[in-house]
């Protein structure tokens, strides 16, 4: 097998490997570049094949960074299978679409006020783009070992991190390899943790939280006390928020915090289409998750869904306590850029992230103390208090990660550092180097690398 890196090099986003396998071609996630223009700019340059020769695509699962690029790939060309969980298949029925209709909203909304540099501006993909990339998703069930093109064959093992999240594992007649997509942390309140690692030659890790321990907070703990002042200085809290995962986290912990009168018991609304469909889905996916029915019904009810744009807009009158949590969690797009135009400049309110903000976001900017941000062309004035939960995380962090691939039931030939900023991945590297007896190396973006198993040369 030879294994290309496309994406997840040098950067938490863009993830895609190349399989090449005799005359198959396998794409094992299809994720959109995001942050910094340089690396947002790589979703418009052409890939280094045809995407009409691609076999098949596996996605890890339904992150738009290892999702969001689908549409794109199958408007230039492919149309062959793509491979996931069912969970995985149910969240691109809404996310694909979303993220389409935010890029055809964004650029028609830079065409009217005339704040881009292009003319006119396009969407990367449209709605119809993702409506024909959800028609190839074939669902496969857990742990079944599956011949997805001639030679080649996958299987799926639970990652936690996300409904649907999973490391994968493809094996071909020259070895194994195994994916392991977002792995989760194993005391994840919402999520399982992740599954034994399966035995595989070589291993592909993610490194987001590479060179770091999370700390020993307590989430419910930290977010009732930042929720708390905020509400005590009559303010509103703005949570930018990943629709898929997070959204319904912390809709979870406000339902738990409320039961108790652990916060006051203001109105919560939850201002994403995407997020609304997204949280009724945890229901359907009982077993891969911690919650109750009873737990489900409570984060199904702690706010108020937020669906018409005559209604988001009408949450930017707010004036006294209250808290939106809102799409895109690094803020990026979406209804929160209205929301920050609109309580960013109030000392009163409290902006709080809820996850790792990469470089080059609006999020980074904000957390990093930027006393103004750029939005829809308008620089506006930041005095809102800044803020970002540190106990949210849904990835392994540097220990948890390198305590699962101890775990692998076959030590691995090589391990591939991946899908981390380049500081994370390089320490990851080394602890790994440390702690067990490995060849690691961290690869560049485009590098390919001709796997072969022990004993061949």
């Amino acid at each position: 097998m030879k294994l290309t890196f496309l994406g997840g090099a040098g950067t938490v986003t863009g993830s895609k490997y190349l399989i090449e396998s005799g005359s198959q071609r396998l794409l094992v996630d299809c994720g959109l570049f995001q942050g910094l223009k340089r690396l947002r700019e790589r979703n418009w340059q052409p890939l280094p094949f045809a995407p009409g020769t691609l076999d098949a695509v596996v996605l890890t699962h339904a992150h738009l960074d290892h999702s969001g690029f689908l549409p794109r790939l199958v408007r230039s060309g492919f149309h062959g299978p793509v491979y996931c969980t069912a969970a995985t298949r149910d969240l691109l029925g809404i996310l694909l679409p979303d993220s389409a209709w935010l890029q055809e909203e964004e650029a028609e909304f830079a065409n009217r006020r005339r704040y881009s540099k292009h003319s006119p501006a396009l969407p990367l993909y449209t709605v119809a783009d993702a409506r024909q990339a959800l028609r190839l998703l074939r669902p496969i069930e857990w742990s079944a070992s599956v011949a997805v093109v001639p030679g080649i064959s996958l299987c799926f093992s639970p990652a936690g991190h996300l409904l649907g999240a999973a490391s994968v594992l493809v094996e071909a007649s020259s070895g194994r390899i195994l994916f392991s997509g977002d792995l989760g942390r194993p005391d994840d309140c919402v999520m399982r943790p992740p599954a034994l690692p399966s035995k595989a030659e070589w291993v592909v890790i993610e490194s987001t939280y590479g060179d770091r321990r999370h700390p020993s907070v307590d989430a419910e703990t930290e977010l009732a006390g930042l929720v708390n002042r905020a509400v005590q200085r009559g303010g509103v809290t703005v949570i930018p928020s990943f629709a898929v995962g997070r959204a319904q986290v912390l809709l979870h912990l406000i339902a738990r915090l409320k039961a108790r009168a652990a916060i006051a018991d203001v109105p919560v609304f939850l201002n994403s289409p995407m997020a609304t469909d997204v949280t009724h889905i945890y229901a359907s996916h009982a077993g891969e998750h911690r919650l109750t029915a009873e737990e489900c019904k409570a984060m199904c009810t702690a706010a108020r869904f937020v669906n018409s744009i005559d209604e988001s807009k009408s949450l930017n009158r707010l004036t006294g306590p209250a808290i939106i949590v809102s799409a895109s969690g690094m803020a990026t797009g979406g209804r929160v850029l209205h929301h920050l135009k609109a309580f960013a400049p109030d000392e009163r309110n409290l902006i709080l992230f809820a996850g790792h903000q990469a470089a080059g976001t609006r999020g980074a900017v904000l957390v990093g103390g930027a006393d103004e941000v750029k939005i829809h062309g308008q620089w506006i004035p930041v005095r809102a208090e800044i803020a970002q939960l540190q106990s949210l995380s849904a990835h392994a962090d540097r220990d948890q990660l390198v305590a699962w691939l101890k775990s692998a039931r076959l030590q691995p030939v090589r391990v591939f550092v991946t899908h981390g900023e380049p500081a994370a991945a390089d320490a990851l590297r080394h602890y790994i180097r440390r702690e067990i007896p490995l060849e690691v190396t961290v690869p560049e973006q485009g590098e390919s690398i001709q796997l072969e198993s022990p004993g061949t040369s």
